[in-house]
């Protein structure tokens, strides 16, 4: 069973690839119901951003990438032309009858079929409708495209990652996910949920949400942003070290990397024990948690050499004994098999149309009262077209000639 948690609220999902799909997945996953709008024949572009691309019940290769995937569970597909004017009457149709539309066009692009905000709130006032572009719909890049990459750069991301200048490999680094989309998509999530409630709990109306990417990925930034604010001077990259108390990284041992964290005195006097050196406890240059940063590079050279002594499982016992924060550098097959990810049942199987059982990722939110089911499979290209528009009023004439058309 979906979630009761956003149960009766509809979701006019216009957007593509990954920013605002996500953010209409994870409402989706909320008990919202989600359509989506995709272009007949070609559907979301994102479908095609593989290898890897899903295979079907004889093994075969099917047009959805696993990119799609990860960004459409929990909705119905219907293709309809924007540029059609019978498409666009069937946009404004659904849109008298949704709480939310999200949509990730470029800037004006909407305006000019009569499906953007003011124009939809005539047929809807109550209407929730988010935009999620780049840079935002006003300022002298509001006309730009961009994806994750560009923001990562712009907005200071990479500057914050990567090893620092001179080390080996040093410089900016992009991370190596869609972080910034990623974000974007929370923030989005959460105007939205903000709007609901004004209007539902506080007697407002609809309401205009304006997301940029570029805005997003700023705000990430948070305590590292902080620091520049406060001091005037950039913040080094600290490669795999973090930004708060000394050690925060990791550490490569005999045979593979770990990362462990000593954020207070309490636990750095642990860690020592740990390591056979209670003496780095006593030493003035390390015996509180300003003087550690302060002498960050003395004390990093010292645990460096101490590190490499033993293999990664001798140390994580020794550091799970004295309740000090590690973990081994997992890939990605490691994190999915270790036990406490399994005791989160943090995979799902789902039965996809196409494929048969579809292993899916969990949305990690446990909700008390209205927990999250189990998920539906992301949907072929116009899955639900006919059922949608159905549930509009179209007689089976209509839908026929709608599909002659090519509107759908």
């Amino acid at each position: 069973m979906p979630s009761a948690a956003l149960s009766g609220v509809r979701v006019l999902d216009l957007s593509r690839v990954l920013a605002a799909p996500l953010a209409a997945q994870m409402l989706g996953d909320l008990g919202a119901e989600v359509i989506k709008v995709e272009r007949p024949g070609a559907g979301d572009e994102a479908r095609d951003y593989g290898p890897p691309f899903l295979k079907d019940r004889d093994g075969e290769p099917t047009r959805d990438a696993a990119f799609y995937l990860s960004a459409n569970r929990n909705k119905k597909s219907i293709t309809v032309d924007l540029a059609k004017p019978e498409g666009q009457e069937i946009i404004r149709a659904l849109a008298r009858k949704s709480d939310v539309v999200l949509e990730n066009f470029k800037t004006g692009t909407l305006a000019k079929y009569g499906l953007d905000y003011q124009s939809l709130k005539q047929v809807n006032p109550r209407l929730i409708y988010c935009s999620v572009t780049g840079f935002g719909q006003t300022g002298p890049l509001a006309q730009k495209p961009g994806y994750d990459g560009v923001f990562q750069a712009m907005s200071g991301l990479m500057s914050a990652t990567g090893h620092p200048d001179g080390a080996p490999g040093g410089g900016p680094l992009k991370i190596g996910i869609s972080m910034v989309d990623i974000l974007t998509s929370h923030y989005a999530t959460s105007a939205i949920l903000s709007a609901l409630y004004h209007r539902d709990v506080h007697g407002g109306g609809g309401q205009y949400i304006d997301m940029a990417l570029l805005d997003c990925g700023l705000a990430s930034l948070s305590h590292y942003a902080m620091n520049y604010l406060v001091s005037g001077v950039l913040p080094p990259r600290r490669g795999n070290g973090g930004f708060g108390g000394v050690p925060s990284q990791s550490f490569r041992c005999a045979d593979r990397d770990i990362f462990l964290v000593a954020g207070n005195d309490a636990q750095f006097a642990r860690f020592c024990g740990a390591i056979e050196r209670p003496d780095l406890c006593a030493d003035a240059r390390f015996s509180s948690t300003r003087a550690r940063i302060e002498n960050r590079d003395e004390l990093l050279l010292i645990l460096d050499k101490e590190m490499v002594r033993r293999t990664a499982a001798e140390w994580l016992d020794r550091l799970d004994a004295a309740d000090v924060p590690a973990s081994p550098v997992n890939n990605l097959q490691d994190a999915l098999a270790h036990p406490q990810v399994q005791h989160r049942d943090m995979l799902q199987t789902v039965d996809h149309p196409v494929a048969g059982d579809l292993h899916l990722l969990r949305n990690p939110i446990k909700l008390s009262e209205t927990p999250i089911g189990e998920a539906t499979a992301p949907p072929v290209v116009g899955q639900h077209t006919t059922e949608i528009l159905q549930s509009l009023g179209f007689d089976e004439a209509k839908i026929l000639a709608l599909r002659h058309s090519r509107a759908v």
